[in-house]
């Protein structure tokens, strides 16, 4: 079991959250503990900022926050932190099934599956649960946040933030902007995002915003191209890596991501934009099928050990 330690009962004290403050928000929720979620939870903590990491159930919480502690294991193995690191990380993240204990977080993270229906459940629990005060997040790479922010009661306090994985270690976040979100709103987000070492991007809502929307037709052509046999796949990796001085080719790449979730992006931004450029695939929609998700699994274009470096 993860040295998190799992909280469920009541949390006491007050958030120093205020609306004009661009500086200090000293307790932060996290909702949904996948691999985003985990990156940013401990990214967050890093910066010395509690975390509430609300899961579905106790065992889904158990489960992810056991997974962090492992994460944090190998970057011991690496020699990136110590042990004393893992534990004052890990102290500052409390996780629980309850909503009643996320009421007085200032600012609320939502990471759960890059779905409509799913984050529109969770931000009406946002909005239903928080202080009036507080500001709603939502971590999606392509789906549009003004919709997402119309379900609540608080649109002006509804922002985007666009992490990328692995969150600790990728030093940019894109800033989206909805169509009522207010400057107080950003402004006091790009501070927060600051404190955690990111560079801002300040982005406008449009499906796929700027990271997603440029890498897709990369990595969908990358597919394409092995699918059609004009090259193998390390060929188009080290193609890629030594003719543009990438760190990762395409394919591998894609696997870091998740090839499930780069699939869902790819549909999403196909039928929200209608270009063929985004049409998925049919070998990334076969690998998925397979069950072949990439590095989280150990199999995709390519495989891998359980500390997701490349076997072959």
């Amino acid at each position: 079991m993860s040295e998190a330690k799992l909280k469920i009962e009541d949390i006491v004290g007050e958030s120093s959250f205020k609306t004009s403050d661009t500086g200090r928000i000293n307790k932060v929720a996290v909702v949904g503990l996948g691999i985003m979620g985990r990156g940013i939870a401990q990214t967050i903590s890093a910066a010395g900022i509690d975390v509430i990491a609300l899961e579905i159930s106790k065992e889904r919480l158990a489960e992810t926050l056991e997974t962090l502690g492992i994460d944090l294991d190998r970057e011991i193995q690496r020699w990136a932190m110590t042990k004393a690191d893992k534990k004052s990380l890990l102290s500052r993240i409390n996780g629980t099934i309850s909503p009643d204990e996320i009421r007085d977080c200032g600012l609320l993270i939502e990471a759960v599956d890059e779905n409509f229906e799913s984050k529109k459940k969770v931000f009406q629990m946002f909005d239903q649960f928080c202080k009036p005060a507080a500001i709603l997040v939502s971590n999606t790479s392509t789906l549009n946040l003004s919709k997402i922010a119309a379900v609540t009661t608080r649109q002006e306090k509804v922002i985007g933030m666009h992490f990328l994985n692995p969150v600790p270690k990728t030093p940019v976040v894109e800033l989206v902007r909805g169509t009522k979100t207010s400057n107080d709103t950003f402004q006091l987000v790009k501070g927060f995002a600051e404190r955690l070492g990111k560079v801002v991007i300040e982005v406008f809502d449009y499906p796929g915003f700027v990271t997603t929307r440029i890498i897709i037709p990369m990595l969908n052509e990358a597919m394409n191209v092995l699918m059609q046999g004009v090259s193998t796949a390390e060929g188009i990796e080290q193609a890629m890596k030594l003719g543009y001085n990438l760190p990762m080719g395409p394919l591998e790449m894609a696997d870091t991501m998740g090839l499930d979730e780069v699939l869902a992006w790819m549909e999403t931004l196909f039928n929200e934009l209608g270009e063929s450029k985004y049409r998925p695939s049919p070998f990334l929609q076969q690998l998925v099928r397979e069950g072949k998700l990439g590095k989280k699994n150990g199999k995709g274009f390519f495989a891998y050990d359980n500390n997701g470096k490349r076997i072959h």
